[in-house]
């Protein structure tokens, strides 16, 4: 695996039935033409952010922000999970994430701000600013996406993605994992080391965005480029929300 994102990996680009690189002919993917449609998915979700976050927002607190929560999130995952089993849809798929996806941020970074307020914008600017920061480093060769880099980034978000799962269903039983979700020390140290995995991630799908370019890939997966770049800065703005909400406790 070339990223630790499960929708950007090396198979991405490959006839998994004769491992041959699938090429697009004259229309091929772009890193011009992937930024601007990244560009392009950012707006979207911040135009149906805005609207979750008009409509749970109330001067009595927030209100009704349970369905725009859990629909974006589950819609979001299903059409995440059919963008990746089909990437020639993601000119389609990919837009329709950001929307659905716009609606669950909105709403969780509405209710994030009525606990701590001008915590929102702290963790949109160092959400992006870490994208711009390792973008910078990536483009300059400051950090370069080696085999055992990508093979510590991959396990470590591995890792992550098992507790998790982990928490999740231990709560169907009433069980917390102990610490690791409050605020204290260990629970701060957590999210910091969550944040760091997931900026790394950005190198990696830099990388792979790149090594799509150079070998010529269908013009569609600007899109499916796009749409994997979007996973992790969704996953990177929640983490900073709550490692800075960790703080402020």
């Amino acid at each position: 695996m070339r990223s630790g994102n499960p929708a950007l990996k090396d198979s991405t680009f490959l006839d998994l039935g004769s491992g041959a690189v699938v090429r697009g002919g004259d229309s091929v993917m772009t890193l011009n033409g992937t930024v601007n449609k990244t560009g392009f998915l950012l707006l979207l979700s911040v135009l149906t952010a805005t609207f979750a976050w008009m409509q749970v927002s109330t001067a009595d607190g927030i209100v009704g922000a349970g369905p725009y929560v859990w629909g974006g999130a589950i819609g979001g995952l299903v059409i995440a999970l059919v963008t990746v089993f089909k990437k020639t849809w993601a000119p389609v798929t990919a837009p329709l994430y950001a929307l659905v996806e716009g609606f669950f941020l909105g709403a969780i970074s509405a209710m994030y701000n009525h606990l701590y307020e001008g915590i929102v914008m702290q963790a949109v600017l160092l959400t992006f600013g870490t994208l711009f920061a390792l973008l910078f480093a990536y483009r300059s060769g400051m950090i370069k996406a080696t085999e055992n880099f990508k093979l510590g980034v991959v396990a470590a978000t591995g890792g992550i993605m098992l507790v998790y799962l982990a928490s999740i269903a231990l709560s169907f039983f009433g069980i917390q994992i102990p610490m690791i979700h409050e605020s204290g020390i260990v629970g701060i140290g957590f999210s910091l080391f969550v944040v760091v995995i997931a900026a790394l991630n950005l190198v990696l799908d830099f990388d792979f965005i790149e090594t799509g370019v150079e070998q010529g890939a269908p013009k569609y997966m600007e899109w499916y480029g796009a749409f994997g770049l979007m996973v992790t800065l969704v996953w990177l703005y929640i983490e900073f929300l709550r490692l800075l909400s960790k703080l402020r406790d």
